[in-house]
C-alpha cells in the first residue's frame, strides 16, 4: 500500500471520528491534524494527530516546565504511566509535559480515536490542577496572597482553595504565635 493511499485512508477514518464526536478540529496538512479537547480543569487541551509511515502518532501540550519540584512532579507522572492506555506522559529537552502515544495504521479505528483521546483528555485534565500544585505552588501561592490583599478577583484560582488553605493551616500549626 502506498503512503499516499494510507494517509488518505487514515484522514477519512480520523475526520469522520471527529465529526461524529462533534469535536473542534483543523487539518492544517494531509495526516495532520490538530483537536480541541474540552476539559474542566485544563480548560482545552489541543492534541495533535500526525500519521506516520508505520503508526499514528499522538500529541498533547499538558503544561509547562515547573518552576519547583521537579523531580516530585516527573515521579508523579511516572507513577500515572504505569496505569494509562495508549499515551503517556513525558518532557521535551526543556521539561514542557506532554501526552504522547503512538498506534499502529491497523489499530486505527473511529472506537479505538475515541478511546485514545478520551484517554487524553482524561490524563490531561484530571491531574491538571495536582500538577501546578506540585510544579507551581509557590506561585499560586504568591498570586493568591496579591490578589486577596488587593481585593482582586479569586475567581480563576478557586480550584486551589483548598491548596491555599491547607498550606495556611500547616503555616498556622508550625507557628501558632504568628510570628510574635
Amino acid at each position: 500500500m502506498s503512503r499516499e493511499r494510507t494517509v488518505e485512508e487514515l484522514d477519512a477514518v480520523i475526520e469522520q471520528t471527529l465529526r461524529d464526536s462533534e469535536l473542534v478540529h483543523e487539518h492544517p496538512a494531509p495526516g495532520k491534524w490538530l483537536v480541541d479537547l474540552p476539559g474542566t480543569k485544563k480548560l482545552k487541551t489541543v492534541c495533535g494527530l500526525i500519521v506516520g509511515e508505520h503508526a499514528l502518532r499522538v500529541e498533547a501540550f499538558v503544561c509547562r516546565q515547573p518552576d519547583e519540584n521537579r523531580e516530585q512532579l516527573w515521579t508523579y507522572l511516572l507513577q500515572h504511566n504505569a496505569r494509562t492506555y495508549g499515551v503517556a506522559y513525558s518532557i521535551d529537552r526543556v521539561g514542557d509535559v506532554y501526552l504522547t502515544g503512538r498506534l499502529p495504521h491497523a489499530a486505527v479505528t473511529p472506537e479505538e480515536l475515541d478511546r485514545l483521546l478520551g484517554a487524553v483528555l482524561s490524563y490531561a485534565d484530571d491531574h491538571f490542577n495536582t500538577m501546578l500544585e506540585i510544579g507551581f505552588g509557590t506561585s499560586i501561592r504568591r498570586e493568591w496572597e496579591w490578589r486577596e490583599k488587593r481585593g482582586e478577583s479569586l475567581r480563576n484560582l478557586e480550584a486551589f482553595a483548598g491548596f491555599v488553605e491547607a498550606d495556611r493551616r500547616a503555616r498556622r500549626a508550625a507557628d501558632p504565635d504568628g510570628g510574635a
